[in-house]
C-alpha cells in the first residue's frame, strides 16, 4: 500500500495548506478463518495519510536535522517565573501565556545532560520503529527546568550517568525519532545508521 504513485502531498501557499493527490486508499477485505475453516472475520485494509501540523514547534523538529537541540525560555519580565527554560519545547509560558523565546540548548546538553530516570521495555505499542529492548530515559541538564524523555541508542542506562544527544542528520524524519541519546564517550562508529553527534 505504501508505494502508490499518486500519494497525497501538501504544500503551503499563502500561509495555508494546499493538499493534492490521494490521501485515502481502500483495499479488498481478506477473510480470516480458524484452523477448521470457520469464518471469524475479515481484515479491513485502509491506507490513510494524516496531515500533522507542527505550528510553532516546527523550529524544534527542523533543527534536529542540523544537529541542534532547541528549547524555549520565558522572557516576560511580568511573569512570576521569568527565566524558566523548557525542554521539551513549549511555544508559550504555561504561567503567563506569553510567547517563549527559542534558545539553543545543544552545548548545554552536550556538557551537562544526565539520566534522571529510565525504563527498559521489550513490549511496545503499535507502530513502534525503535529496536528492542527500548531504553527510555528521562534526561535533565543544567539550567533547564523540565525533563526531556528520549531513548538511549547506545549503552546501558544508569541514573546520574552522563549522556549526549545524537541526531538523525541523514534522511531525517522530522519527528522526535530524529533525536536519541548515547552514553558520553561513545565512539561515532557505534552510532545507529544515519545518526551523528551533530
Amino acid at each position: 500500500m505504501s508505494g502508490r504513485a499518486d500519494r497525497g502531498t501538501v504544500k503551503i501557499v499563502n500561509g495555508r495548506y494546499r493538499p493534492s493527490g490521494h490521501f485515502h486508499y481502500i483495499d479488498a477485505n481478506t477473510p480470516i478463518y480458524d484452523e477448521s475453516g470457520k469464518l471469524w472475520g475479515v481484515t479491513n485494509p485502509r491506507d490513510i495519510t494524516h496531515i500533522h501540523t507542527y505550528g510553532g514547534e516546527a523550529p524544534f523538529f527542523e533543527a534536529l536535522k542540523d544537529g541542534r537541540l532547541l528549547g524555549t525560555k520565558c522572557e516576560n519580565p511580568d511573569c512570576d517565573y521569568v527565566g524558566t527554560t523548557y525542554m521539551p519545547f513549549r511555544i508559550h509560558c504555561p504561567d503567563c501565556l506569553a510567547r517563549n523565546t527559542v534558545v539553543d540548548l545543544t552545548k548545554v546538553a552536550n556538557s551537562t545532560a544526565v539520566i534522571h530516570s529510565f525504563m527498559v521495555t521489550e513490549r511496545t505499542g503499535a507502530f513502534n520503529t525503535l529496536p528492542k529492548p527500548i531504553k527510555f530515559i528521562n534526561v535533565e541538564f543544567d539550567g533547564v527546568d523540565t525533563i526531556l524523555m528520549g531513548s538511549l541508542a547506545v549503552g546501558d542506562p544508569i541514573i546520574g550517568q552522563a549522556v549526549v544527544p545524537i541526531f538523525k542528520t541523514q534522511d531525517p524524519t522530522f519527528t522526535i525519532l530524529d533525536l536519541s541519546w548515547v552514553v558520553k564517550g561513545t565512539d561515532a562508529s557505534e552510532l545507529p545508521a544515519g545518526f551523528s553527534f551533530g
